[in-house]
């Protein structure tokens, strides 16, 4: 009996092969992954944060998996006995006009059923005694948790299930030929049942190697954090995020306090100059080239051109992520700051240059690329992969 397979072994393809298991438990499942181990990209560099669904546009594909996903992640981690807290973040003003917005911000929490309410100047004072704001959400169920643990978690279930993950082995491209679903690795041929492509930073590029228009190009972009010495760590208790720009692609300098009670602050948001390009030293010519030559990359540009050149001087220079950060924490000083971890985003951009917000699946046959899975993909890891597998294991119909 032929195997279904999962490309991918960041915390998305993981879900998908413990959802498979779950699905067709009399067939084999085999995880393929072109690092030595698994959750080396997106999944192991990125917040750590549990999010509620604030932010989502209602009625998306997002807004409608993450209240769910992040319930279900509370529970594999409570099974699996996995640390998390969920401790709730504070979403403040620091202008008058951003007032308005957080009331916009609280609709739109009650329409995606996230518990979020106003929060008074004293019960934010209480909280974040550090913080000077106009005005505050409260969103009760934000949690935080280390997604390298969950992943551990899930890579060990598929193991003890029988299933295989091959580290270590590059896929190259997954073909049909006369009826046979092939997935061509750099060791060998797996001839497979059905194939779910989690590749991540690397999808688009994979979906034409297989012969598939994805319709976009995935962009990289890199998030970058400092993170307060330790001996000033106390001036951030949990979790606080800035009333972000509609008009904006990101969320802004946040505050977020991880379960190791590390003070990360940031990130900014720059084009990176290769797909898994951690630091501007990282340089991939392939990668840039392709970048460079896609369309949409230059409609991006003419679109976001002012906001993207202020965020690389953002990233040269500590000044202006230190002057993001004291609009809400005053106190805060260029020595309280060093530089941190950083992660790259994988972001679809469509080809005139509107960047893909949601999660976007492509089938074709017996294979499914998921092109597009940007945060909160891994908070609501465990019904995107339920949602995957039932859609690869249904039976393509014709027309």
């Amino acid at each position: 009996m032929l195997p279904n397979v999962v490309v991918g072994g960041g915390i998305v393809g993981l879900a998908v092969a413990k959802a498979l298991q779950e699905l067709d438990p009399d067939r084999g499942t085999v995880l393929v992954e072109k690092e030595q181990a698994v959750a080396q990209h997106q999944t192991g560099h990125n917040s750590g944060v549990i999010h509620s669904g604030l932010y989502y546009t209602p009625g998306s594909l997002k807004a409608r998996l993450v209240v769910q996903g992040a319930a279900d992640l509370l529970v594999y981690c409570t099974e699996h006995g996995i640390p998390f807290d969920v401790a709730g973040k504070l979403v403040v003003a620091t202008q008058e006009q951003d007032i308005v917005k957080l009331e916009g911000l609280l609709a739109r929490g009650h329409q995606n059923g996230v518990p979020v309410r106003r929060a008074d100047l004293d019960e934010v004072a209480d909280r974040e005694p550090a913080l000077r704001v106009l005005g505050a959400l409260i969103v009760e169920s934000t949690g935080r948790v280390d997604y390298r643990q969950v992943a551990a978690a899930l890579a060990d279930e598929v193991l003890a299930r029988g299933g295989t993950i091959r580290c270590g082995d590059a896929v190259q491209s997954v073909t049909t030929v006369s009826g046979e679903v092939r997935v061509n690795t750099a060791r060998d041929v797996i001839v497979a049942h059905r194939v779910a492509v989690c590749a991540g930073l690397h999808s688009d590029r994979l979906a034409r190697a297989s012969g598939i228009d994805p319709g976009v190009r995935i962009l990289p972009f890199r998030g970058e954090y400092s993170e307060l010495v330790p001996e000033r760590a106390e001036l951030v208790r949990g979790l606080v995020y800035p009333v972000p720009d509609p008009d904006l692609p990101f969320l802004g300098v946040h505050l977020t306090r991880g379960l190791d009670g590390v003070v990360h602050v940031g990130p900014n948001a720059v084009p990176a100059l290769a797909r898994e390009g951690y630091s501007w030293r990282v340089f991939s010519a392939r990668d840039l080239a392709e970048t460079l030559g896609y369309r949409g990359s230059w409609h991006l540009a003419r679109r976001y051109g002012r906001v993207g050149a202020h965020e690389v001087t953002r990233s040269l220079s500590g000044r202006s992520l230190l002057k993001a950060a004291r609009q809400m924490l005053p106190e805060l000083k260029g020595e309280d700051l060093r530089p941190s971890m950083s992660g790259v985003r994988a972001q679809a951009v469509a080809k005139d240059g509107t960047l893909v917000d949601d999660f976007l699946f492509r089938r074709a046959g017996d294979v499914l690329h998921v092109l597009n899975a940007p945060s909160p993909a891994a908070t609501a890891c465990l019904p995107i992969g339920a949602r995957i597998a039932r859609e690869l294991l249904t039976p393509k119909t014709a027309g």
